[in-house]
């Protein structure tokens, strides 16, 4: 069973939540401030962290940049709705995924779906390798070496990563990116995309000519450039 942990100090919202997200099969447990979310996402029970950024005295996004200093846990941000800033410095800062508020709990569970099935996919068994110049990717195990050194991605990070690496060299569509890696419809102004890859940027570091290895093609999508 899916543990999910909800951090909200709404005790309404998180006790809906929790029903809902009972039914339809997940285990759920709620805690309603920051400092008491942070050792919880931390104490390895749970599969995935509901994290709202708006927490009194420890903010969200503090608490995300703490479980991001030493655990790659999925977590999925509750962000006020039209708040791009929040949703965006999320993101940056390794969040997996986000959903506005208020949303339906419907939303959420699909977002929760798509989120574990890539990562209970590396519990699958398979020797499957992707290599593309100094990238190496293990799809099996969500593992990803830069020139030999663990590249330390997100779950979702890793998804954009694949989609990449199995097309380097050729334009893979931002539609194809969001159904295929994060699981869901390219929906107008989503920036998920934008930032996620934006942050692999970063962590690839530049070419030797000082540009990126993934370039944006303007209009159409993203292309990992293969040595």
């Amino acid at each position: 069973m899916i543990s999910v942990l909800l951090v909200d100090d709404d005790q309404e919202l998180t006790g809906m939540l929790s029903q809902y997200l009972e039914r339809e099969g997940f285990e759920a447990t709620a805690v309603h401030t920051g400092e008491e979310g942070e050792v919880e996402a931390l104490s390895g029970r749970y599969s995935i962290v509901v994290l709202d950024v708006m927490l009194p005295q420890r903010s969200g996004i503090e608490v995300l940049r703490r479980i991001r200093a030493v655990s790659q846990v999925p977590v999925v941000l509750l962000t006020a709705r039209g708040d791009n800033i929040d949703r965006i410095t999320g993101l940056e800062l390794g969040a997996d995924d986000y959903v506005p508020k208020p949303s339906s709990p419907g939303e959420l569970v699909a977002r929760l779906r798509a989120i574990m099935r890539r990562v209970q996919s590396a519990g699958q068994p398979t020797t499957e390798m992707i290599k593309t110049g100094a990238l190496v990717l293990w799809p099996g195990k969500r593992q990803a070496l830069w020139h030999g050194v663990e590249l330390g991605v997100t779950s979702t990070e890793f998804s954009l990563l694949e989609e990449l690496a199995r097309s380097a060299g050729q334009v893979v569509s931002k539609k194809d990116l969001s159904l295929n890696a994060l699981g869901c419809p390219l929906t107008r102004y989503d920036r998920r995309i934008d930032v996620h890859i934006s942050s692999i940027r970063q962590k690839l570091g530049p070419r030797p000519d000082a540009k990126a290895w993934i370039q944006s093609v303007r209009g159409l999508g993203y292309l990992l450039i293969a040595e």
